[in-house]
């Protein structure tokens, strides 16, 4: 078995990863897919510990990622056909 404290090391790594990333790129894609690498982290640092409490919360997690992904992605299709551009640094407005 390997032991928990390696699942939270990984977990603290891709955390730390999904940080730098967010805010040193300037695409929104890339910003979107920190996010989830976050998100994805901490819920492996939930299901590490195997108890029935942290399982509940990863559901959470997931339904607010899909929800995110769902609502966040329109958003981005939507500012990408209109300013025919995903870098943050242009996308200053959210007026038409």
């Amino acid at each position: 078995m390997v032991p928990t404290n390696y699942y939270l090391v990984l977990s603290a790594i891709l955390f730390g990863l999904g940080i730098v990333a967010f805010v040193f790129k300037r695409n929104i894609i890339t910003m979107f897919m920190a996010i989830e690498l976050m998100l994805n982290a901490v819920n492996l640092a939930f299901v590490a510990f195997g108890k029935p409490d942290g399982q509940v919360f990863v559901l959470f997690v997931v339904v607010v990622a899909a929800a995110e992904a769902a609502v966040g992605l329109g958003i981005i299709i939507m500012t990408a056909r209109n300013r025919r551009s995903l870098n943050v640094e242009r996308v200053d407005l959210m007026k038409l």
